[in-house]
Order: structure tokens, then sequence, then C-alpha cells
């Protein structure tokens, strides 16, 4: 029986993918151990640690579907962990290899460099929907270079921006993510063999010799150090997700927004019955924004959880590590999940250009009262020039006509300015600023996706 949204029929793909699922299942994970105790058994008979007879053994009848799965279940709760009930298991399988089988190993290890695996198989994942939208957000910044919006801060108009500027703006975090998940790989995929306290004493001066091997097999760094209670790699990748589930629940509030009524600027794209209310027949709600937004929260509180988990004691940990267990699945499923909905929902994007001219024309112009103040200001000098303008605001607030018209029945600003130039000031599709050229500047970037 389901009870989590992780499993649930319901609900476990609005909150993970298959894809992802299934490189975290029970089965994936028993065959990452069973990878790893193979490798280790082929290291070590290069090394001449063990006969390559009994490696060869090992190799070809340690597999999942030979195993007893309840049995393994059960006492996996009796033990506290897999690895021992597994390492009983496949000893008797391989008949008289079997001895050989965790040859020097230690539970964590087996365990450890079976989840690096797991990590590194999802950032595969990951990388790949990064990627994507780094293009969607590429192809809107692009397509949309030049349209004009209200810029808000506060929840208020203040400067005219492009909708262009903003996916740029949205871009230029994932174009930072792609970086860092370039540079973080080699420091997280880095696999764990250093025995019951972490110093190789069992296998004696080869320990080193069989770690190198191993990693070679499993194409995995050689650690540094022992990491059995350094676990700063899975922090960093758990922060990671983090950082682009919380960039996707950026962009996911900024459209939630957007789709308000009182905006309608953008909207997620159209499915017949996707967002409905059962009394409301009107509502197209913001789905995959919401879902976004809430992985955010949740990958927050894994990484959260992650960064609680390095705090062990001396060689061995009594009870954070266990907390890895949750956390790791936990955040790549959500992650998973906010990258796919961000994906739908970037590719088919509703944008409303007309209602974003609609709300830039809202306040008539005073959302460009600082252009006119900057025109006025050679003339008046700068702070004559923002007391006219105040006053003109407030004047075209009190009497509910446009910063222009103010302007004119003043009379200070038609002095010194013809009415020609005075109302291209008032323009707001002339105050853009930089945006569009800063469009430019985020999709020549080195290392961007292709334009």
């Amino acid at each position: 029986m389901s009870t989590t949204v992780f499993d649930s029929t319901l609900f476990r793909d609005m909150f993970g993918t298959a894809e992802m699922r299934e490189v975290f299942s029970d089965k994936a994970l028993i065959e990452r151990y069973i990878e790893v105790e193979v490798a280790l058994a082929k290291a070590e008979a290069q090394c001449g640690v063990i006969p390559a007879e009994a490696a060869a053994q090992i190799a070809e009848l340690s597999r999942y579907e030979s195993l007893d799965l309840a049995l393994m279940q059960h006492e996996t709760e009796i033990v506290g962990y897999p690895i021992l009930p597994l390492v009983e298991q496949l000893s008797k399988l391989c008949g008289e290899a079997g001895r050989y089988v965790h040859w020097g190993a230690t539970t964590q290890d087996i365990m450890d460099t079976a989840v690096v695996l797991q990590v590194r198989s999802a950032l595969v994942i990951v990388e790949r929907d990064v990627q994507a939208v780094r293009g969607l957000l590429a192809e809107l910044a692009q397509r949309y270079r030049d349209t004009p919006m209200a810029g808000r801060t506060h929840l208020q108009h203040a400067l005219p921006i492009t909708f262009g500027y903003k996916c740029a703006v949205w871009l230029s975090m994932f174009d930072r993510h792609a970086e860092r998940l370039v540079e973080l790989r080699p420091r997280v995929e880095v696999g764990q063999f250093a025995g019951a306290a972490g110093t190789l004493a069992s296998l004696g001066d080869k320990g080193l010799h069989v770690q190198a091997a191993l990693m070679a097999e499993l194409g995995l760094g050689v650690p540094q150090a022992t990491w059995h209670v350094a676990r700063d790699g899975f922090a960093e990748t758990l922060n990671f997700l983090g950082l682009v589930t919380a960039s996707l629940g950026k962009v996911a509030l900024d459209i939630m927004m957007m789709m308000t009524s009182e905006l309608g600027e953008a909207y997620e794209p159209f499915v017949k019955g996707r967002g409905a209310s059962s009394t409301m027949p009107q509502k197209r709600n913001p789905i995959s924004c919401e879902l976004m937004y809430a992985a955010a929260k949740g990958v927050r509180q894994q990484a959260g959880l992650m960064l609680d988990a390095m705090i062990q004691d001396f060689e061995r940990s009594t009870g954070p590590w266990q907390a890895e267990w949750i956390a790791i699945p936990e955040a790549f499923a959500l992650s998973a999940a906010s990258l796919g909905q961000a994906r739908f929902m970037l590719a088919g994007l509703d944008v409303r250009t007309e209602r974003m001219r609609k709300n830039l024309d809202m306040t008539q112009g005073l959302i460009v009262a600082e252009a006119v103040m900057m025109g006025l200001a050679p003339a008046l000098g700068r702070q004559v020039a923002h007391d006219v303008v105040y006053s003109a605001c407030r004047r075209a607030n009190d009497e509910g006509i446009s910063l222009f018209e103010a302007l004119q029945a003043q009379g200070e600003a038609t002095e010194r300015l013809d009415l020609a130039s005075l109302e291209g000031l008032c323009d707001p599709s002339n105050y853009l600023g930089l945006a569009p050229q800063m469009v430019d500047l985020a999709l020549s970037q080195p290392g961007s996706v292709a334009r």
C-alpha cells in the first residue's frame, strides 16, 4: 500500500518521474550493491588478493534474479542494514567462491558506492533536463526580446522592461546551474572502499591498489581520503538540487502571478481539464507552477536534512547516515518532477503580449516618470525636474488623467520641450533601457546552449 506522494498511484507522477523512480528503486539499489561487490572481486583478483577463478565465479553467479527478496527484507530489518543479508545470499549462490565475496569491505563501503552510482545516473537525467530548460528559456528570451511589459518591484509598477529580459534573467540562473553541475560531478562521483574504520587495515599494503582498481572498474573517482563520515559530496549534491528547484520555484511564482485575473500576461499551456475547479468552471489554475513551487520547498527540506547529516561522530555515525536514505531519493524525485513540469510549461507558455501592453499603460505614463524627469533635467536641473514631474504625477493621480496631459496642464515641461518630444518621453516602450541588449548578452555567453 502506498503512503506518500512518492509511491502514490494518484500523486507519484506529480512529485517524481518514472525515470527517476527507476534509478532509486529497490531493484536498482540492490543491483548497484551487487555491481559493487562484483567489481570489488574483480579488482581484488587483479591485485592478487583473491583467486581470479573466484572473481569470475562471483561475477557469473551474483544475480538479482537469484535472490530471496522476502528473506533479505526480513533480515535487513533485524540487522539494520541490507549488506550482510545480501552477502550471505551471494556467498551461498557463488559456492566455493562465496568465501571471497565482500573481502576486506565494510557495509558502508558497498552502500555508499552504490548510492554514488545512483547519484551519477540521476545527475545525467538532471543535466539533460537543465539543458532542456535552458533551451526553452533562450527561445523565449529571443522571441520576446523587444516585447515591452511593466517591470515590478515590491509588487508595484517600477519601470518598463521586456518579457525577453525577464526570461534572460531566468536563463542566467540555469546557465550557472549548468556550470555548477559540471564542477560538482568530479567531487561527488567518487567511490568508497576503506574497510571497518576507514584504514583498509584488512588488506595490508594492497589496500590502496584494490581501492584504485575498484574505482577503475566502476568508472568512479578515487577518494582523497575515506569519506565514511565526511559527507560533503552528498550535501553539495542536494544543495545543488535545492538551487535548481528554487530557481524553478522563482520562475513558477512569476508565472503564477502573471496568470492572475488582474494581470493575465501569461498562461500555462491549455490542456482540457487541466487546472479545472470542481465548483468554478471558469478556473484555469497554474498546476505546473504550483508543483514546481511545492517541489522547491520539499527539496530545501531535504537539502537541510543532508546538511544536518554531515555532523557525524568519530569514524562511523550513529544515526545521521540513515537520514541520507530519506533525503537523497526524495530530493532527486522532487527535482525531476519540477524540471519535468518546467519543460512542459515553458514549451507551451501562452504569452499575452497585448495584455502586457495594456498593463504597461495602466498608469497612463506614470511608469516612465523617471524618463520624463531625466529628459527635463538638462534644461531645469535634476532636482527642479524631479519636483515638476512629482507635481505632475500627483495631478495625474488626483484628476485621473495621463502624465502627458498633466505635464501639458502645468506648463513647465512644455516650455522646455516640444509636444512630440514630451509625448515620446511619456511612452513606456521608449524607456526600456538596455533590456534588449541584455537579452543579447545573456544569449551570447560562453558555454551557453545553442541559441
